[in-house]
């Protein structure tokens, strides 16, 4: 048993993220065995539980300035952003939500297309204002200081009766049996009511938001059309997300 526990936490060292399936055919164990495992080396603080496997990263987030998130993946959020502004179309009507992720993304939006963009995101509003053919509508709201942008009644108010065409999307975390979270409550709720006005719900996560969970719920996974994400993220989780219907494209 030992042995067995030395090989899960080393394989752990390597990679983000490693599920029951594959360690029960390297092992030639059965399932059952392998969770009691993942549950004794929890229980000593070696690891954490997620769904189908286990990390050697905490899967609670804590909401942390938009300031401190700008440093955290540079290279990988901005070749995201760079892919995501790509899946626009000329005349599309889209929503921009917050986050750093998004930032990127708007600084690679061509400027001669032309677009309807409503954002919740202050940063995101002052760069799309370079770009004279982009109508930019700034949603109102309590401003948070925390992620340059604005949230509360009068934001979602605005979304009641409105139609788009995308939706690109910022998360703090993305978990298989809880879905996709954000850190602040605020902000859950006008996330929703962004994805109820979207014809198609764009995911924008750098790979080190898998098996993380932030406090409040936005939605299931099952509401996300595409993922675009970086080469970081494992075969298995990519498979995963593929057989839950959602298109996956690799920043590179």
């Amino acid at each position: 048993m030992i042995k067995r526990h030395t090989y899960i936490l080393e394989k752990l060292k390597n990679k983000q993220h490693i599920s029951v399936n594959e360690l029960c055919e390297e092992l030639n164990i059965s399932a059952v065995t392998i969770r009691k495992d993942f549950t004794f080396l929890e229980q000593k603080g070696l690891l954490y539980r997620t769904y189908g496997g286990a990390s050697m990263h905490n899967p609670y987030t804590k909401e942390i300035s938009v300031l401190e998130k700008e440093k955290i993946s540079f290279y990988e959020k901005n070749m995201i952003g760079k892919t995501a502004s790509g899946l626009i179309a000329n005349q599309d009507t889209i929503i921009m939500a917050s986050g750093t992720t998004v930032q990127f993304m708007a600084e690679h939006i061509a400027f001669d297309l032309d677009l309807v963009v409503i954002t919740s995101s202050l940063k995101v509003a002052l760069e799309l204002t370079k770009r004279e053919k982009i109508n930019v509508i700034q949603l109102g709201g309590e401003v948070r200081n925390s992620s340059n942008s604005t949230a509360g009644y009068h934001a979602e108010l605005f979304l009641k009766d409105i139609s788009c065409d995308k939706l690109f999307l910022g998360v703090d975390g993305i978990d298989f049996s809880y879905g996709i979270t954000t850190s602040n409550v605020a902000e859950v709720l006008l996330n929703k009511k962004m994805i109820s006005c979207a014809k198609e719900v764009i995911v924008v996560s750098d790979s080190s938001k898998f098996m993380k969970r932030g406090f409040g719920k936005i939605s299931d996974l099952d509401i996300i059309n595409t993922l675009v994400t970086d080469e970081k993220i494992s075969e298995v989780l990519v498979k995963q997300l593929e057989e839950l219907g959602i298109n996956v494209i690799i920043a590179k």
